[in-house]
């Protein structure tokens, strides 16, 4: 449920607003449903790395893939997905770390209000 979430979510607001929506999308979704600190990690960690892939496949294949070879021999990099891979790894941490985040403020707020 959450992975279905934060993929619909990123990929519809990504049209909108710069990148790092998704961390917002992470941080409220695993905040609201996210059931364990595994599946918070996770479960954004592989939604923001199919998205981006995705998405970067899509937009790479019409024009064969020019823009992200050239991109990658700026990295030093030999071949094109490499960069890919490399730009999808750091979404999907990015997005992971948020929904981590997410799930522990929930359970401090809980804990909080539980003690009082």
């Amino acid at each position: 449920m959450v992975f279905i979430v934060i993929l619909i979510l990123s990929f519809a607001l990504q049209s909108f607003f710069p990148w790092w929506v998704i961390i917002v999308v992470s941080f409220a979704t695993c905040g609201i449903i996210g059931k364990t600190s595994k599946i918070s990690f996770w479960q954004p960690f592989f939604a923001i790395l199919v998205l981006w892939t995705a998405m970067a496949l899509y937009k790479s294949f019409p024009n064969n893939h020019i823009l992200a070879a050239r991109v990658s021999e700026m990295f030093g990099l030999k071949v094109w997905p490499a960069i890919l891979a490399a730009t999808a790894l750091i979404g999907g941490l990015a997005a992971a770390i948020s929904g981590l985040c997410g799930y522990h403020f929930r359970k401090s707020t809980i804990k909080s209000k539980a003690k009082a």
